[in-house]
């Protein structure tokens, strides 16, 4: 229903990346994004898709989970927005799966998250307590996978690579 909407110009969707690549919606599991210009027009056949969805599957949307956000728009355009969808206002940034959306890559705060929950992981090991060969293992299957996720959508700035380096060296020589 999404694509269509977009198909027949009911949704404004967004363009992205350099390629001009289209999007109106990402869904993971029983969460779903949608991307729009911020138009009533869009609010309104978003909020009619939702329904048909309810019509059609027999399944509830919980708009008391449901919230709103924007990039450049004022809080009154946002507040209005809610209302037609009967949802609350989002904080921005915001964090969706674990990656902070309207946050710049190439910032080291942007990355804070990863070098914690590194720091996390290594506050559970007692590393004097391993052999090398342990480190080792822990450091390639363990320490290296965290960044990955953040990594499948944005290039890592090499001060952030650096400092992970600097963290798996010290609990590798403890």
């Amino acid at each position: 229903m999404s694509r269509m909407a977009e198909e027949k110009n009911l949704i404004d969707s967004l363009e992205v990346g350099r390629d001009k690549v289209r999007v109106s919606m990402l869904q993971y599991a029983d969460d779903t994004l949608f991307f729009c210009k911020a138009n009533t027009k869009s609010i309104f056949n978003i909020k009619a898709i939702l329904q048909c969805f309810e019509l059609s599957y027999g399944l509830r949307v919980n708009f008391s989970k449901s919230r709103i956000g924007g990039l450049g728009l004022s809080q009154l355009s946002l507040r209005s927005f809610a209302t037609i969808l009967n949802c609350d206002v989002m904080a921005s940034p915001f964090v969706y799966l674990g990656l902070p959306v309207n946050g710049s890559h190439k910032r080291i705060d942007f990355w804070k998250r990863v070098i914690e929950k590194v720091h996390v992981r290594l506050s559970r090991w007692k590393g004097k307590c391993l052999s090398l060969a342990w480190r080792i293992c822990l450091i390639k299957s363990v320490l290296s996978a965290i960044p990955i996720f953040f990594m499948s959508l944005s290039k890592m700035p090499s001060g952030v690579a650096d400092k992970l380096v600097r963290i798996q060296r010290n609990f590798f020589w403890g």
